[in-house]
């Protein structure tokens, strides 16, 4: 499957563009659709991916430089991303005001994806880092706002607006644009943060718990991803005022390199091959103070909406291609006397893994929908924005609720199901799917990774209960966009989803969030799948809403759904529905 365009070729991602009001990212799209489909794109990412990453920790006299070196086409697949706008889009000047514009920045992640996941984690990072570096650069005491430390970082979030690619390990005021990775977990923490023991010590005790203060850092880092970016968000505790959130440079204000910053490893990866994450000890590294001492968690949350809207977009990708790619086999490969494709069992498959495929689709483009909604373009620090956005107030605190709750539930739901889609896919392939000359096992491979990163199920779902417990204009938001498809859902006969959306309300009333927990998988299950179905009957295409309702809701199958794509295969017994779900999968190559 090449030489075709990823966004022209893909109906329903065209009518999500055209139903979000991003059509004036139709150029963007199609550009950087044609290259993820081309032949010579595809050969690089091959490339990048045969050839990961070294770690370089001394030069030749012996001198610590921690640098990775990548394949030339890692570069070139970075420089193909950013140049794009896949981290910078929504952030830049010109287009953070435009309704649109988070939807038009997710589009050109989910097509970058489909060429090549490991560059998109650097892309994400980069992108999810503004909110939590502009809150904190906007939000400051104002005492430091003039010295070296405050204008290195207000230069680094700016850079992250430029779509641009500087891979050069060299100091940031040589650079046109930057990329900024995360430096957080702990190998006796994990998912805990708050158990991390890394230790920041103030350089000046006077300057302590300001905003750019310098401290001393001392600790190892088990997961520092993209470490050959400019800068790293990180924790550290600072005295016995808790976890507190710094920006570590990997090269300082003064032109110097930050040697205290010293990677010890890289990871030996299942997936995300041309990327490169690593094991980092700080031995007294350089790190500038963000945001409220004793606050870090708090400062990074601002990230955390971002990064998991980005795992969504990847999952949602990846199970794209590998629904394209079985089709795809399916039109060209023959057997039992008539194409693979005309065959009724395998119709069955193909429908429903376009129908997983297209409801992942339709969440992502929804939650970035709801991120240019919530905008409330106050004024930011590269004088954009009037305060005013282009919604009212009501209208933006409720989108600014729905997202956070919306994001975490998607999150948890699409990524678990892309491992299964990705196996589904394979087994279609028969044993061509099995070996590493063809594209499904290195899918396969990278399918679990997004539900890992970010949150694994276990956490997300915690995640979702503390939500439900403390922050009830999140759950307020969620049920009135739920609510609203009720209507519709009668409409077109989908009552299951009311069946399904009563039962969830039910279990919510007994308002014993602790004896929810147990059961907290299946509860967020059914939420995933309620939200699934509503943004398809309000959004989507009514005849793939109507099946997935009718396949995918506990009150239609009689239980609770255990990601089991396979089990459900020929429930589509509609043959013309089987004929729209396929038809819209269906890739023209030249």
């Amino acid at each position: 499957m090449t030489n075709y365009n990823a966004f022209t070729s893909d109906v329903a991602f065209q009518q999500g563009v055209e139903k979000y009001g991003a059509s004036w990212g139709w150029d963007n799209l199609t550009e950087l659709g044609q290259q993820v489909g081309s032949d010579e794109w595809q050969r690089k990412s091959l490339n990048a991916n045969n050839n990961p990453p070294q770690l370089e920790t001394f030069d030749r006299f012996g001198r610590r430089q921690d640098s990775v070196a990548f394949q030339a086409d890692y570069h070139s697949l970075m420089e193909l991303g950013l140049s794009s706008g896949c981290s910078s889009f929504a952030w830049q000047k010109e287009h953070r005001a435009r309704r649109g514009a988070h939807v038009i920045r997710g589009g050109l992640m989910y097509l970058m994806y489909q060429l090549n996941p490991g560059v998109c984690c650097p892309i994400t990072m980069t992108f999810a880092a503004v909110p939590a570096l502009e809150t904190a650069t906007t939000t400051n005491d104002g005492n430091n706002d003039s010295n070296i430390e405050a204008s290195f970082i207000r230069s680094l979030t700016r850079k992250l607006f430029v779509p641009s690619y500087d891979g050069g390990n060299r100091p940031l005021s040589s650079k046109k644009a930057a990329t900024v990775g995360m430096s957080m977990t702990e190998k006796q923490g994990g998912s805990d943060v708050r158990a991390n023991t890394t230790v920041a010590t103030a350089v000046d005790s006077q300057q302590a718990g300001h905003f750019s203060a310098p401290y001393t850092l001392r600790g190892h880092k088990w997961f520092t991803s993209a470490p050959m970016s400019d800068a790293f968000l990180t924790l550290a505790h600072t005295d016995d005022r808790g976890v507190s959130c710094f920006v570590v440079p990997r090269w300082l204000p003064d032109g110097t390199q930050n040697v205290g910053f010293q990677l010890q490893r890289l990871k030996e990866k299942m997936g995300d091959k041309s990327n490169a994450s690593s094991e980092v000890e700080y031995r007294d590294a350089i790190g500038y103070l963000l945001g409220e001492e004793g606050r870090g968690v708090r400062t990074i949350v601002d990230m955390v909406v971002h990064t998991r809207l980005d795992c969504v977009i990847g999952s949602a990708a990846l199970m794209r291609q590998c629904s394209q790619l079985a089709t795809h086999h399916c039109s060209s490969r023959s057997t039992f006397g008539k194409m693979l494709i005309d065959q009724p069992l395998m119709r069955a498959v193909l429908a429903d893994l376009a129908l997983e495929s297209e409801s992942a689709m339709a969440l992502w483009m929804r939650l970035a929908s709801s991120l240019d909604r919530a905008s409330n373009q106050t004024k930011k620090m590269d004088g954009t924005g009037d305060g005013t956005g282009d919604g009212t107030d009501g209208e933006r605190k409720h989108e600014a609720a729905f997202v956070r709750l919306a994001t975490a539930v998607s999150k948890y739901w699409v990524c678990k199901r892309a491992p299964t889609v990705a196996y589904e896919a394979m087994e279609v392939h028969g044993g061509n799917g099995y070996v590493e000359e063809g594209p499904m096992a290195a899918l396969y491979r990278q399918s679990p990774l997004n539900a890992i990163w970010e949150g694994s199920g276990n956490v997300i779902c915690l995640d979702v209960l503390r939500a439900i417990g403390r922050e009830p204009e999140s759950v307020a938001a969620l049920f009135v966009e739920l609510e609203k498809s009720i209507i519709v859902a009668n409409k077109i006969g989908a009552n299951a989803y009311e069946e399904t959306l009563n039962d969830v309300k039910e279990e919510l009333k007994k308002g014993d969030l602790s004896a929810l927990e147990l059961g907290a998988r299946s509860l967020v299950d059914r939420l995933a799948l309620c939200l699934s179905a509503s943004v398809l009957m309000q959004d989507g295409d009514v005849i793939v809403a109507k099946c997935f309702v009718r396949t995918r809701m506990p009150a239609a199958v009689g239980v609770v759904p255990t990601s089991n794509i396979g089990s459900m295969a020929g429930t589509l017994l509609d043959s013309s529905e089987m004929d729209h779900l396929i038809e819209r999968m269906k890739v023209e190559c030249r």
